[in-house]
Parts: C-alpha cells; sequence; structure tokens
C-alpha cells in the first residue's frame, strides 16, 4: 500500500503546490524511464520514492543516474555519516555498504540524517526531479527538513488553504442540488469539493492565491455561507463526526446512551466509546446477535420473532425498550438486519435495516436498504443510528 504519496502531497500542498497525478510503476528500467519522461514533459516537479537501497532490486538511483546522462560517484560525507551510524549501533560495516555513498555527480545531495539513503536534488531545464528514499520515517525526514525548505527557495509558489464543512444526512447528489446557488456565486479561485464517505460527507473549500491573508477571510465568508445553506445537516468542521457532536450533546444535556446491536455487531458501541470521555453518558451495550440473547437480555418477545422474524421494526423496538430499561438510561438505540451475503431464516433482502430510537418521548423506529457489501451496510447503518438519535435531541429542545 502506496502511503508515501498520500503524504507528500499534503505536504506539497501545504506549500502551494498542486499535485497533479500520483503515478505507480513496475520496479524496471524500462518502466522508471518512460514515467519519468512523461512527467517531466508534463509537470514542473517529480518526486520518485522507493529504489534507493543497496540491494540488486534497487534500481532507481542506477536508472536516474543514466537517465540524466550522470555517473555515480562517491560521496565522502555520505560516506562518513553512514560509518558513524553502524558504529553507533554496533553494526559491522561492509564495503557493499558504501554502494548507499555512490551517488549521481551532478544531483544536489539531501543529506539523511536518521537512515543510510540520500535524497537526490536534480534540475534540468527549468524541471525538478527528486529522488527519495521509500522508507516513510526516512521520506518524511528528507521532505520535512530537506525538500520543502528547498522547494521554497526555487519556486515563486501561491498559497492554497482548505476548510472543510462536515455533513451528514444527505447523499452526495442531493447535496449538489441543493448547492447549486453556493457554486454559482463562488469565486473563481475557490473551489467546492464533495467528498464522501459511508459515514459522512465532507465538503472542502478550495481558495489558492498569492494573498495568504486575503484568502483566509475570503474562504471564511464562503463557510459562513456555506453553513447557512446546510444549518440543519452540519456537524462540524474539518474532522469532526457525528459521535462526536452526539457525545457533546449528551454531555451538555446529562443524559444517558445504551446501545442494542444485532448486523451493526457492536460497532456503533465502538464508534461512540472511541470519543474520549464517553464514560460520561455511555452505559454499555448488548450485542443481541442471535435470537436467543435478544429474548434472554433484551426481554423480546418469542412470539414477535416468530410471527414478525427477527428483521422487524417490532423487534427493533422491543429491543430498544429492552436495553434501555436494562441499563437505565435516557436514549438508548437497536439495530436488526441483514448485512449479507446471506439473508439467514429472514425473508429480508440483503441491506434491509431496522433501526430503532428510544428517548423520553418514547419510541420510533425506521426501515432502511443500504445496499451492499457487508460493510457498508454495517457502517452506513451504524452512522444512520447516530445521525436520527442526534436529530432525535435537536427536535426535543
Amino acid at each position: 500500500t502506496d502511503t508515501n504519496s498520500p503524504w507528500i502531497a499534503q505536504q506539497l500542498n501545504s506549500v502551494g503546490i498542486s499535485v497533479m497525478r500520483m503515478t505507480s510503476v513496475a520496479d524496471t528500467e524500462t518502466s522508471i524511464k518512460n514515467a519519468l519522461e512523461k512527467s517531466l514533459q508534463e509537470f514542473d516537479l517529480v518526486i520518485v520514492t522507493g529504489g534507493l537501497g543497496p540491494t540488486n532490486d534497487d534500481i532507481t538511483k542506477k536508472t536516474i543516474t543514466r537517465f540524466f546522462g550522470d555517473r555515480l560517484v562517491l560521496n565522502q560525507k555520505v560516506a562518513d555519516h553512514i560509518k558513524a551510524m553502524f558504529e553507533k549501533m554496533n553494526f559491522p560495516f561492509r564495503e557493499s555498504d558504501l554502494l548507499q555513498a555512490m551517488l549521481p555527480s551532478k544531483a544536489a545531495v539531501l543529506p539523511n540524517n536518521v537512515g543510510t539513503a540520500s535524497g537526490m536534488w536534480f534540475e534540468k531545464d527549468g524541471k525538478v526531479l527528486i529522488s527519495l528514499p521509500g522508507v516513510p520515517t526516512e521520506m518524511k525526514h528528507l521532505v520535512t527538513d530537506r525538500v520543502l525548505p528547498k522547494l521554497r527557495e526555487t519556486f515563486k509558489l501561491p498559497f492554497i488553504l482548505h476548510k472543510t464543512v462536515i455533513t451528514y444526512g444527505l447523499r452526495e447528489s442531493d447535496m449538489a442540488l441543493r448547492l447549486v446557488d453556493f457554486e454559482k456565486q463562488l469565486p473563481h479561485h475557490i473551489k467546492l469539493a464533495y467528498l464522501p464517505n459511508y459515514r459522512k460527507l465532507r465538503l472542502r473549500l478550495t481558495a489558492k492565491g498569492n494573498d495568504k491573508v486575503l484568502l483566509e477571510n475570503e474562504i471564511e465568508v464562503q463557510v459562513e455561507k456555506l453553513t447557512s445553506f446546510l444549518s440543519d445537516v452540519v456537524l462540524g468542521y474539518e474532522e469532526f463526526s457525528i459521535e462526536e457532536a452526539l457525545g457533546r450533546i449528551l454531555i451538555e444535556k446529562k443524559k444517558t446512551l445504551a446501545t442494542a446491536e444485532s448486523c451493526t455487531g457492536g460497532n456503533i458501541a465502538h464508534l461512540v466509546t472511541m470519543i474520549p470521555g464517553a464514560s460520561a453518558y455511555f452505559k454499555g451495550s448488548v450485542v443481541s446477535y442471535s435470537a436467543e440473547v435478544k429474548v434472554k437480555e433484551l426481554q423480546v418477545n418469542p412470539l414477535t420473532i416468530k410471527e414478525f422474524s427477527v428483521v422487524s421494526k417490532e423487534v427493533a423496538e422491543q429491543m430498544v425498550i429492552g436495553v434501555k430499561e436494562k441499563f437505565q438510561t435516557d436514549y438508548a438505540i437497536a439495530t436488526t438486519g441483514n448485512a449479507g451475503p446471506s439473508t439467514d431464516e429472514t425473508d429480508r433482502s440483503v441491506g434491509d435495516v431496522f433501526i430503532a430510537i428510544a428517548s423520553p418521548q418514547g419510541v420510533e423506529s425506521h426501515y432502511f436498504n443500504f445496499g451492499q457489501p457487508r460493510e457498508k451496510v454495517i457502517y452506513r447503518a451504524s452512522s444512520k443510528a447516530l445521525e436520527l438519535l442526534y436529530k432525535n435531541i435537536l427536535q426535543s429542545d
């Protein structure tokens, strides 16, 4: 899994560099050479990670050296650094380890203080190619300490600012319809991106320009406008989640919560307890995956299961009443459904889920079909349950 590219992209973005492409190439000289040629034709800056080790399968350094018509020479400073590092760690130093100190003569060396593979900076025809080690800790050190400062010196960079609004309860297509007028009035240098996943929809505003203060003011104005368009579905900003919003309101109102989960298998309890301070409002959960547990622990009537099946609003409502009474809480959530891929002994479709909410005002239940696959059903059902409770508490004010 390539974790390096997204991290590098974030760092470049923070200094005003727009990342246009991320590419993975086969570890062959031809593939690397073709990728370098194409990238340097299109872009001002190309960063390569990996292939800088001392073994035969590490061919990136040799390939880049040949690509620039260069040759490898011994860099004595790097050699001394490697020897000192090995001595400090009580590692034997071998002549083969000097391969790490063989570097292209035309490249500016980016010293690696936390490893043995140096970074390399090439310039040709106004373009920059940077080669970095693939080991994440070494790569991050070089980007932070060497690459970003040198990029600021080399290029006149604009500012790129982001602000993210977290929303819930609306699909991407519905959100787009709702924001037609908002998008039309956006200045040309501010863009809106829709970033959906199973659990929430992030709306990211990006402003790009040369005046940082002006951009900060402009993006704040647009965030206020966006929030006013979506006041009923905004949770917060940046990485704020529905479980954080729910936790805050439960603490504020000094109320408590319990959950009874079948198809979600404890995932709602997991999400709730991932928030620091959840012990102030969350009392416990029953993962009633079988009918027997629903009957024994939640007092669901066996006749109800027989008549309506375990995947039904009637069972969900009895589950939520049972768990609320069991833990003596103000609020409770219950889920029952078919996450798939099979439907077990019910006539319900895969993706069918019933969610029940118990509050001081009574019990409500809702039916959804979250589709497939199994993971999608579990995560969407968990988020929807938290959303329903959150709305219930807001509407009770």
